[in-house]
């Protein structure tokens, strides 16, 4: 059986408390070997660390862009409290999610790229990939780690992914170019996505990883259109036991096995977040 690493998944939130465990369950059955569960505030950095260890799986911590909102300043002192804290625990993968969002406009620009700017030093000193939260923001993201990365002889290589992907050929390259993996998911199983579409076919396929976002971003098969919603049909619920369906779609695209695709996409996660490689079966 194929093995698959979901990349970036929600476990804690509250769609799941009716049949979490069974859900992860049904997951795992289907090959679905190991999730990462990031962090979006400090609230829930206990949360998903328990989460990871109580199940098999990793996480990641971080402040959330949409999180900057009703942040303290403190927060970012927690994080970093909890960075030194948990630096030993092999469950903890990367530093994440973070990253700007400008599809929301009352959220306050200056804030969250502070919090962003902050937290990419955080992932440079203690050697953390990065999980990137990049919504209508490719450009200033790119900015923000251009200028952490330095320049010159002081210039350092990035690890990570940008999560949900949804920039242009151009905009993807510039992030591999930096050492990113871009992240896949349901995105790419509508026939509508074209652009998303295309980056997943002719990138060079070490470039990709596999994600469900889930709750979020349900793959063509579980989504309901606003006249479902409006007839009292709710949003379906995405989960990890979707991913080898969105690997076969993705599979499909660039015309390899699903094996293939699994194989490739897993040796990916692995050189993107590191440390994942001592929890693999």
């Amino acid at each position: 059986m194929p093995v698959w690493i979901d990349t970036h998944c929600h476990l804690d939130a509250p769609e799941f408390a009716p049949d979490r465990d069974a859900m992860r369950a049904r997951a795992a059955r289907l090959g679905v070997a190991c999730c990462v569960v990031p962090a979006v505030h400090a609230a829930n950095f206990d949360v998903v660390r328990t989460w990871a260890h109580g199940h098999g799986d990793a996480y990641a911590l971080g402040v959330h862009p949409l999180c900057t909102a009703s942040a303290a300043e403190n927060e970012l002192t927690e994080l970093e409290a909890a960075l030194a804290a948990r630096a030993a625990d092999p469950r903890l993968v990367a530093l994440g999610e973070i990253g700007l969002d400008y599809f929301v406009p009352e959220l306050d620009d200056a804030r969250q790229q502070h919090f962003f700017r902050v937290q990419l030093r955080l992932a440079r000193r203690w050697d953390l990939p990065v999980l990137l939260h990049v919504r209508r923001s490719v450009d200033q993201v790119l900015r923000h780690l251009r200028e952490a990365a330095g320049s010159g002889a002081n210039r350092h290589a990035w690890r990570g992914i940008a999560h949900a992907f949804n920039g242009s050929l151009q905009q993807a390259e510039a992030f591999i170019a930096l050492g990113f993996k871009l992240g896949m998911g349901g995105t790419l199983t509508f026939e509508r996505a074209r652009q998303v579409r295309r980056v997943a076919a002719e990138v060079p396929l070490d470039a990709l990883v596999l994600e469900t976002d889930a709750p979020d971003i349900p793959p063509h098969w579980l989504y309901r259109t606003a006249e479902q919603r409006a007839d009292g049909l709710p949003q379906a619920r995405n989960a990890p036991e979707e991913l080898p369906r969105i690997g076969a779609e993705l599979a499909a695209l660039r015309g390899i096995s699903v094996e293939a695709l699994a194989e490739a996409t897993t040796r990916n996660a692995l050189e993107a977040m590191p440390r994942l490689r001592a929890l693999m079966p």
